[in-house]
């Protein structure tokens, strides 16, 4: 009787099982809903987030520049100003004090010349942070280096199935405790957002990859620190059956809507698409955002990064 021997992940890669789960949440906010179970196949996925180091070294064998270092296509973004259409990014910075957490625009600004290589845009460098998570990387950006890697980014649900590490319909990657008897186990903001930072988890910012203990699948940071790119195409909602298997009771890796499902209905004027991010980031608190769960999900326009937005990478069989 032959046994099959399950080949060792890549380096810097984790093997991912493979499963059914419960995909979404009936209890937090309602993008998230309906809760429904769901598959995927195994797979392996990296244990950390790409840092400022690798995707440095993919930058400079290739040449690649990422779209915040390329000026706005006007045609685009006919609206825009000619200072708007230079080479930049979304920067956060923390207010004085207490806003209308309604208007983002209190804490996020377009930054002239801010990028992967300039975080908090020019003056700045991720010098002492070749480590940690790379940002202001668009979905392209991403894509990009995947394909460079020989690797692929993850759908939703590989994606989602990756953080829970095993624990199915639990709330956080580690559990159902935000803080486990009053340890920090995640990159999160502690305070009231977007003002007051008490950092007790060590982290005013990103951290390095691999600061928090890793989830049961050995994979770090799945949750906090950095806001990570899936291939789906964003709805307001979950679809509980595969739509493609009409008559099939779990969603077999499914896919969200198409393209032209994901535009924001309350931009009529933009039409650039959007996909999922998963894990939440730095930036999530439990007085504004909490998205530092496995189920949480946001939509991003695929043209922009931000100081919070990074990837990790898979692959599948048929990639190997």
């Amino acid at each position: 009787m032959n046994r099959q021997i399950r080949k060792p992940a890549a380096p810097g890669m984790r093997p991912i099982p493979g499963g059914t789960f419960l995909m979404g949440s009936d209890r937090h906010y309602a993008e998230e809903a309906p809760a429904h179970r769901a598959k995927v196949a195994a797979f392996e996925m990296d244990e950390a987030c790409v840092t400022n180091r690798q995707f440095a070294a993919f930058a400079a064998e290739t040449g690649y520049v990422t779209v915040a270092e390329r000026p706005l296509d006007p045609a685009i973004y006919p609206n825009a100003a000619p200072h708007e259409l230079l080479p930049g990014s979304t920067v956060f910075h923390m207010t004085k004090g207490p806003v209308d957490t309604r208007d983002f625009r209190h804490w996020w600004s377009w930054v002239s010349g801010a990028s992967w290589r300039h975080p908090e845009g020019p003056g700045s460098s991720v010098k002492g942070r070749k480590d940690h998570p790379v940002v202001h990387i668009a979905f392209e950006d991403a894509e990009a280096y995947a394909t460079w890697a020989g690797k692929a980014l993850p759908t939703e649900a590989e994606w989602e199935f990756a953080a829970r590490g095993g624990l199915d319909a639990r709330e956080y990657a580690w559990g159902d405790e935000l803080a486990p008897r009053g340890r920090h186990v995640a990159n999160t903001w502690q305070g009231a957002f977007p003002w007051q930072n008490l950092t007790e988890d060590g982290w005013p910012g990103t951290c390095p990859v691999k600061s928090f203990p890793a989830n049961g699948y050995g994979l770090y940071e799945v949750c906090g620190n950095v806001w990570e790119w899936t291939t789906d195409w964003f709805a307001a909602g979950h679809t509980a059956k595969d739509p493609e298997k009409p008559g099939c009771c779990v969603a077999d890796n499914p896919r969200g809507p198409g393209k032209a499902g994901s535009y924001d209905p309350r931009q009529p004027g933009i039409l650039i698409p959007r996909r999922v991010v998963k894990g939440g980031s730095f930036l999530c608190a439990p007085s504004y955002c909490r998205r530092y769960r496995p189920a949480a999900r946001h939509a991003q326009m695929i043209d922009t990064g931000t100081s919070h937005i990074g990837f990790r990478c898979i692959r599948r069989k048929q990639n190997t």
